[in-house]
């Protein structure tokens, strides 16, 4: 990460993860998190619905440790998971190119194409909306994707892989995308654990 760097997502995509906490734990559990670090401001008014790259990952990083702290590490990455599925299901899948994606003619296609073109149009809102570059990749039996920076890691030190909200909205995505079904989504490098990138390890074959 560039020392001094600061980077932002958009108002509307924190606007989908802060709404998908209120969903999970409540909105009196959402303005504890944002009391705790400072976000109180918007215990009032959540961002606003708009692409003014205003939230920053410092603020997303702090907000997810906050989770961790209150819920305690196992707990925090259950609940960050939750709130990651419940962000994807409430706003990514309305928005962007991924909006267009409800037509029967996409539900129609094969498995396989359906699957990548959804994780293709999630990468495009995060590269073309935030300052979060993602990157898809065939590994065969799998999809890599790349993430650098996270803000869910941004400034953080950790043995352990941190962007549990990130696996979600992917887990969420396979899953819309592939009308109802699960997938295997583990992350396998992540930058708090001095990785280059956060990778995320996507199996293309459905859990039974």
């Amino acid at each position: 990460m560039p020392e001094g760097a600061t980077y932002f997502y958009p108002n509307r995509l924190a606007r989908y993860l802060l709404t998908a906490t209120a969903d999970v734990m409540g909105r009196t559990g959402l303005n504890l998190l944002l009391d705790s670090v400072n976000l109180d401001h918007y215990a009032i008014d959540l961002p606003a619905d708009d692409l003014k790259r205003e939230f920053s990952f410092e603020s997303m990083a702090a907000f997810h440790i906050a989770l961790e702290d209150s819920y305690g590490t196992r707990g925090g990455r259950g609940m960050a998971l939750r709130i990651g599925r419940a962000a994807f299901s409430l706003g990514f899948k309305h928005f962007g190119v991924l909006a267009g994606m409800s037509h029967p003619a996409f539900r129609a296609l094969p498995l396989g194409e359906r699957t990548r073109l959804g994780l293709d149009g999630l990468a495009h809102i995060f590269n073309h909306f935030s300052d979060q570059a993602t990157q898809i990749e065939d590994a065969g039996e799998s999809f890599r994707v790349i993430v650098k920076p996270s803000p869910m890691a941004w400034g953080r030190t950790s043995d352990k892989p941190v962007c549990h909200s990130l696996a979600g909205i992917i887990q969420e995505c396979m899953r819309w995308s592939s009308n109802g079904r699960e997938f295997a989504v583990v992350e396998v490098a992540c930058q708090a654990c001095g990785a280059d990138a956060c990778v995320f390890s996507v199996n293309k074959a459905p859990l039974a």
